[in-house]
């Protein structure tokens, strides 16, 4: 990984690859959100309310996601003194707390319907809302740490994302140690309990919506590493 230290080769990389990353997508996420509204059946219990997993799961798995690559560049920025990792970290904050959110806004739409609640202090929605949580505190440490002239994050901010992590295995076990009113894991190693005609479009869903958030975050490291050189740019001018 030490070969992209290198800001300019890490753009040369990078530039083409957001393209390559987004459009296509995009493209997925367009094609399974249509056949997941149009072509699937409703569910024979949960009716057309069921066509919120095309955007909820997705939403969920790349909140967890997002704090997972979160950790392993701060794992990176603390023992490898990765000089990227920093930026990624920071770069992943944002669209990491919006699809957290999505997934909190989805499954209490869901579960209006369905449980006749719009929330309940459940293990899932209570972890998932506790990473929201860590999210907005990761970003306002690694807001104070641009501020004090720091291209990434600090080692505070990297030491609380890696602590951070504690939560994902939580969030994913959730359904299983706490009786709730969510329910179990639904696509485990064992096979899926979705019916087969509702689970093809959410792979789409799935794969597209990571492959878009991939592209969020190369984008964002762009943009901070342009900010970086005319931050850099104008102190060499001031101490000009």
């Amino acid at each position: 990984m030490h070969r992209f230290a290198n800001p300019a080769r890490f753009l040369k990389i990078a530039r083409p690859l957001t393209i390559w990353l987004f459009w296509p997508g995009l493209a997925l996420i367009l094609i399974g959100t249509g056949c997941g509204l149009l072509a699937t059946p409703a569910d024979y219990l949960q009716g057309q309310t069921v066509r919120i997993l095309y955007i909820h799961v997705p939403a969920a798995w790349l909140g967890m996601g997002g704090w997972t690559g979160i950790a392993l560049a701060a794992l990176m920025q603390l023992v490898w003194r990765h000089p990227l990792a920093a930026i990624a970290g920071r770069a992943i904050a944002a669209p990491g707390a919006l699809f957290t959110a999505i997934c909190l806004a989805t499954g209490s739409i869901w579960g209006r319907p369905t449980w006749g609640t719009w929330w309940e202090w459940d293990g899932r929605m209570t972890s998932m809302l506790v990473l929201l949580f860590l999210y907005l505190g990761y970003i306002a440490l690694a807001q104070a740490s641009a501020r004090d002239g720091q291209g990434g994050v600090s080692r505070v901010t990297a030491i609380f994302g890696l602590v951070g992590a504690v939560n994902i295995p939580i969030i994913n076990r959730s359904v299983v140690w706490w009786n709730s009113l969510h329910q179990g894991p639904s696509i485990t190693m064992r096979g899926s309990t979705i019916e087969t005609t509702l689970l093809w479009p959410l792979g789409l869903t799935l794969l597209g919506f990571s492959l878009w958030f991939g592209a969020i975050i190369l984008m964002r490291m762009r943009a901070i590493l342009a900010q970086n050189k005319v931050e850099a740019r104008m102190q060499r001018l001031a101490r000009g």
